[in-house]
């Protein structure tokens, strides 16, 4: 799953031509590429996806949508590492028929 998430600008930078910076997202900071939203600054709030900045957001929205998926148990499952994700994956029961022909006792058709 990949969510749009808000997060507050922190810093901001620029990386050659590329302005950057740092989001904070409840408490986990990445960096992200700021190109699309050049009216947000320092300490405003923005929507994120795949590390993009794509829209400004406003700060009560933001916590809100924050805490919503806090709740939901999605928000750490967005912003982990690889390393995590591959870590939870290894913890989820796997299937022995990843195809679902366990299920049918049939062979699914390609």
């Amino acid at each position: 799953m990949c969510l749009a998430i808000p997060g507050k600008v922190e810093e901001i930078t620029t990386d050659g031509l590329i302005r950057m910076g740092k989001v904070n997202f409840g408490g986990v900071v990445k960096k992200v590429c700021l190109d699309y939203v050049p009216e947000v600054e320092v300490g405003d709030y923005t929507i994120v996806h795949v590390g993009f900045a794509i829209s400004k957001i406003d700060e009560e929205t933001a916590k809100q949508t924050l805490e919503d998926f806090r709740t939901l148990g999605i928000l750490d499952e967005e912003l982990a590492s690889e390393e995590e994700a591959f870590a939870r994956a290894a913890e989820r029961p796997q299937s022995k028929c990843p195809d679902g022909s366990c299920e049918t006792g049939k062979k699914k058709a390609d």
